[in-house]
């Protein structure tokens, strides 16, 4: 189980970067087509592509915390499960990231839904942004000093 633990958190870790990538640029183009008025489609490829990466990312995030991972749902509260590392992932993390893949999702929805409307963009750009900002706020970045500055020691 180590290497397929370590494999899938390389390829969850990774995937950030496309995640991230993906995201700013469908809001971007969202943001950019209605303000120049650009009808939309009913179906925008770069959103569903950053729709998709959200939710293999999702399907990753899973793997790791209900299955693999030492510090998720199925570790043991003596051997780790209950550090701070653990906390944090079984209550911030987790919990943050699947309320943005729920707003990403439900934007995505409701873009397709408004395609007569010609209010697709305005809802990608809305709700990617939102889901955007909450996944940054939770992504346990490298330079993030650590759960003792939040009292989770």
């Amino acid at each position: 189980m180590g290497v397929l633990y370590t494999a899938i958190q390389h390829a969850h870790s990774g995937l950030r970067w496309i995640v991230l990538i993906l995201l700013i640029a469908a809001i971007a183009r969202a943001y950019s087509r209605r303000r120049s008025g650009v009808l939309y489609p009913g179906k925008d490829k770069l959103a569903l592509f950053a729709f998709i990466s959200v939710h293999l990312q999702l399907l990753l995030g899973l793997l790791l915390f209900l299955w693999l991972s030492p510090y998720g749902i199925a570790a043991d509260p003596l051997e780790g499960g209950g550090s701070a590392v653990a906390k944090y992932y079984n209550y911030v993390h987790w919990w943050a990231m699947l309320l943005a893949v729920a707003i990403v999702t439900i934007g995505y929805i409701k873009a397709k839904k408004q395609a007569e409307l010609n209010k697709g963009y305005k809802t990608i750009g809305v709700y990617y942004a939102i889901g955007l900002l909450i996944m940054l706020a939770a992504i346990p970045w490298p330079f993030y000093s650590g759960l003792e500055s939040v009292g989770w020691s």
